[in-house]
């Protein structure tokens, strides 16, 4: 095995305090919708308090603290709290309602869970006085749930009181009252290879699995990853992409973080809000995934607002258009945007381009693998490594291997093999310089009458017909071959295509078994929360789509 130096063997607790040494009254985190400011010194006060205050209401090292809510202020205050205090993060998609909350609790043997009000239309302080009925009647810190043993206490992120809950204000004073003696014996204690934050899987096949991460997975990965954007003191990063997500823990807070940076957060996207953001703190740098820059691109107001100050970012999550990439690097000036491919087992990056990297190799890869990762692409049936040019399932091995499934062993030994090495369930190919390239998934593989198909090669051909937007390709379930082509394309406004020229061109451009069978016209994609595309659901769509015309047409 090869064996690669790494950028700290510190905890993040540790790292953060070596940074506020050095970084002392520079901004670290901003709010812009309200000029909130913090410097390094002042949020590492915050923190140290709410450390001390979740010590005070009986938080050891291990325990499991959920924290369920949108980016507001304090969420990074828990998670660099938590840190310091060896207990482990579990972030909560903001969308989930009873149901996932409910396995998540359970799954997870949580001690504590923090809330905001609630998100959209989702009221999650309803929600856990439904599925906790012992919330309603019970003293703060005196929780004692029948269905949820581990868990003691729920925090109320803000000012507001609601029964049988702290508040963050509270939990401050408490830690205030606290000496630091505690504190310091706890963090003396801790390793980096500590469980620092467990993040839940999709679970789109499957129950959602605890995925753990350590001090050493996320730190290092994120220094890696502000590298690539070559990221300094001077740089101000606008993250809009949630925190539940390794996108914006990792991506965004710890490449900033590594690099001395300022975070510049929005609370949920909104295109508005994000280019607004950018002209008024002159952010150098924006994340987000292919959709929001498209919104962001074509906001009507979009040309009233000078984002000349941005020079780099990341797009990440799905796969990039080719002209959408273009857009971004000339009308938002992002010449030196970069993407990042990888897991939340992989904590989260493999591979990224830099930000020197050519237009061609930004949309169309992405990137190399990091200095001090493995990469190789296998045969998925073999696990023989591939030559470059072929197509296989791309693995990596490193210190940002994730440590395993909560309290699933089974499970982990699925994607971990004995030799250590990730498997990622992606199709990739790489070419002779090492850049990486992106097939498709392995069960997004179209299998049609025996010939293997990639999505990703067709939705780029797709690209390039006048009035498409953007396009999606999906397997539909069919009698006679299995499985079908299906196209599922959001038009240019004032478009007039039809399925028809949809095919008629693909049929003179692409092998005949490549051209989509069905092509469906539709306004949006079934996205996940942290912006990638549902195949699955598309794949159901289409099948429900296909039989409803099916009905129709025998019913003449």
């Amino acid at each position: 095995m090869v064996i690669f130096m790494v950028f700290t063997e510190t905890t993040l607790g540790e790292f953060f305090e070596q940074q506020v040494k050095e970084q002392g009254d520079r901004e670290f985190l901003i709010y812009p919708d309200r000029d909130l400011r913090f410097t390094y010194n002042e949020f590492n006060n915050r923190v140290n308090m709410l450390a001390k205050g979740l010590i005070s209401i009986g938080i050891e090292k291990g325990d499991h603290i959920g924290i369920w809510a949108k980016n507001v202020p304090d969420w990074l205050t828990f998670m660099f709290a938590t840190a310091k205090i060896g207990a482990v993060l579990v972030t909560v998609n903001t969308a989930y309602r009873d149901h996932e909350l409910d396995y998540i609790l359970e799954q997870s043997d949580m001690k504590a869970l923090a809330i905001i009000d609630g998100f959209r239309d989702i009221n999650y302080v309803k929600i856990l006085y439904d599925i906790i009925p012992e919330l309603k009647t019970c003293k703060r810190g005196s929780l004692k749930s029948e269905k949820y043993p581990f868990l003691k206490n729920i925090i109320y992120i803000g000012q507001e009181k609601h029964r049988g809950m702290y508040n963050t204000n509270e939990l401050m004073l408490l830690g205030n009252h606290q000496t630091e003696s505690e504190l310091n014996k706890i963090k003396s204690s801790l390793t980096n290879e500590d469980v620092i934050n467990m993040q839940y899987t999709s679970g789109t096949t499957g129950f959602p699995k605890g995925v753990m991460l350590t001090h050493r997975n996320i730190l290092n990965n994120g220094h890696s990853i502000g590298e690539r954007m070559k990221l300094t003191e001077e740089d101000r990063l606008c993250i809009p992409v949630p925190l539940f997500h390794c996108f914006g823990i990792v991506l965004g807070v710890l490449s900033v973080l590594t690099h001395g940076a300022t975070i510049v957060m929005l609370e949920e996207f909104d295109p508005l809000l994000a280019i607004s953001a950018v002209q008024k703190e002159r952010c150098t740098a924006i994340h987000g995934v292919p959709t929001m820059f498209i919104s962001e691109l074509s906001h009507p107001m979009f040309d009233m607002f000078d984002v000349s100050s941005l020079r780099t970012g990341i797009m990440a999550g799905s796969t990039c258009p080719i002209e959408t990439m273009k857009e971004v690097m000339e009308k938002m000036n992002m010449k030196e945007i970069t993407s990042v491919y990888g897991l939340t087992e992989s904590s989260p990056g493999m591979t990224q381009t830099s930000a020197d990297d050519t237009l061609e190799r930004k949309a169309n890869t992405v990137g190399r693998r990091y200095d001090d990762v493995e990469v190789r692409i296998v045969d998925p049936e073999t696990n023989k490594p591939l030559k470059p040019g072929e197509t296989g399932e791309i693995c990596c091995r490193g210190y940002n291997v994730m440590k395993g499934y909560y309290k699933m062993p089974d499970k982990t030994k699925e994607v971990i093999d004995e030799e250590g090495w990730l498997h990622s369930g992606d199709l990739a190919t790489v070419d002779e310089d090492g850049y990486y390239t992106i097939v498709g998934r392995i069960k997004d593989m179209i299998i049609r009458g025996g010939e293997n198909i990639y999505p990703r090669e067709i939705e780029e051909f797709l690209f390039t017909i006048d009035g498409v937007k953007d396009a999606q390709i999906a397997g539909i379930k069919d009698e006679k071959y299995g499985e079908i082509v299906g196209a599922f394309i959001i038009k240019e406004e004032n478009s007039d295509l039809t399925e028809e020229d949809i095919r008629d061109y693909a049929i003179n451009q692409i092998a005949r078994y490549k051209v989509p069978k069905h092509v469906f016209f539709v306004e949006e994609f079934p996205l996940t929360t942290s912006g990638k595309i549902k195949k699955y659901e598309l794949s159901e769509l289409g099948y429900e789509l296909v039989q409803k015309k099916l009905n129709e047409e025998n019913s003449l």
